[in-house]
């Protein structure tokens, strides 16, 4: 059995009482003594099992009466059982790289300025496309940029800067944006081709983490975003510098969809094969069954021909129309389970009698998604198809909807 004890810290002598444990406890949080964990050679020498500190200490922050809020996170305070020396550390270690990048993040709102403005105006303004280009870790973030702002309606493509020294530069074009990214600002590869890039006059933004760099100085607009330090130990490791990079390519991603106006639908048309392509692209006219598909009966036929026609159309409903071929009701085996209770005799009832006359119903340009939530509000298993004359082009139910994809 072990249980965690800070440093400089002891647990009072004889049994523990829960108000013992407690300022034990408070003694911890005001001390932020860190936790370490000690073998435990008997029972008798803590009397409070896991399961019962767990219930001592609260869920919740609690108040001081100072104002203090005091927090009791039991794994900060190494009051987890069966903890070791080196799990704390990774704990900590994972801790401390959160709370850096955090603070990394968080620093770049004060650099959201006119440059960034500047940069989102050349970006709106472009003919052609964003190029997007970056070395190593750099590069990985900027691809992902590339993707989010392709998807968001801003088309744009990575280049790899090594390739590109090797034919790849003929991809950019004096109409496309070229976005650069390096923490340095200072990457052989990327700065190799950058006066090629100014030469064609393509309009050049620089994202770096050093203002006074090679690529900062020669970019139209320069993003900063540099971090106070990277999470790594050793300073070495790209962290926060790729965080923050990663955050501002998406802050810019995100200004430029909302000045685009881009909609659901503009995003779905770029994941058409995704859930959401398919709750936002399909239309009903997309799943119905049209044709000699449709179930239909006519006004006056017996209920017994009507439900041959619902057998043979499997549907699970059938529409009943006029002289003139507008929908004038629809049968539904919930309708035929009600017409059984009244013990109607189903040979010589006419469906006029027993069809549903208030039914609802949708166009072939209704998204098979919103007709779904009609059918979900109503509990439907089935709906008809109609024009704005009332004349019935089609049908479907719940399983057409489950083999589109639409549930």
């Amino acid at each position: 059995m072990r249980i965690g004890q800070p440093a400089g810290c002891s647990w009072p002598q004889g049994k523990v009482s829960s108000a013992n444990l407690k300022r034990g406890i408070y003694q911890i949080v005001y001390k932020k003594a860190a936790a370490r964990v000690k073998p435990v050679k008997s029972v008798n020498e803590l009397s409070v099992a896991a399961g019962s500190m767990r219930s001592i200490i609260p869920d919740q922050p609690e108040q001081k009466p100072n104002g203090q809020l005091v927090i009791y996170p039991a794994i900060q305070m190494g009051l987890i059982v069966g903890m070791t020396d080196h799990s704390h550390e990774y704990i900590k270690a994972a801790i401390r790289t959160i709370e850096i990048e955090a603070e990394s993040v968080t620093a770049l709102k004060h650099r959201v300025d006119e440059n960034f403005v500047k940069a989102c105006d050349l970006i709106l303004s472009c003919e052609g496309r964003v190029v997007v280009t970056g070395m190593g870790k750099s590069g990985h973030i900027g691809t992902k940029i590339a993707a989010t702002l392709a998807s968001t309606g801003t088309p744009s493509f990575f280049v790899h800067p090594g390739e590109a020294s090797h034919g790849d530069l003929g991809m950019i074009t004096p109409k496309d944006v070229v976005l650069a990214l390096s923490n340095s600002g200072n990457t052989a590869e990327v700065v190799t081709i950058l006066p090629l890039i100014k030469r064609m006059n393509a309009p050049l933004i620089s994202m770096t983490g050093n203002p006074n760099s090679t690529m900062s100085q020669m970019a139209d607009v320069n993003l900063d975003v540099s971090v106070a330090s990277e999470a790594c130990p050793l300073g070495l490791a790209p962290t926060s510098s790729t965080t923050a990079s990663l955050v501002l390519g998406d802050a810019l991603a995100i200004a430029l969809l909302e000045a685009r106006g881009f909609s659901a639908e503009d995003f779905a048309f770029s994941h058409p094969g995704g859930a959401l392509g398919r709750r936002l692209l399909l239309k009903v006219s997309d799943i119905m069954h049209s044709g000699d598909q449709i179930p239909i009966v006519r006004s006056g036929e017996t209920l017994s021909n009507s439900l041959l026609e619902m057998t043979q159309k499997g549907l699970g409903m059938t529409c009943v129309v006029d002289a003139d071929n507008k929908v004038c009701g629809i049968f539904t085996d919930g309708d035929l389970r009600r017409s059984l209770d009244k013990a109607i005799d189903v040979h010589n009832c006419l469906i006029d009698e027993v069809m549903t006359k208030q039914f609802k119903s949708v166009s072939k340009d209704t998204l098979a998604a919103e007709a779904l939530s009609q059918m979900q509000q109503k509990a439907i298993g089935a709906m008809p198809v109609v024009t704005e004359s009332g004349e019935v082009i089609g049908a479907f139910n719940m399983q057409d909807m489950l083999r589109a994809g639409v549930i």
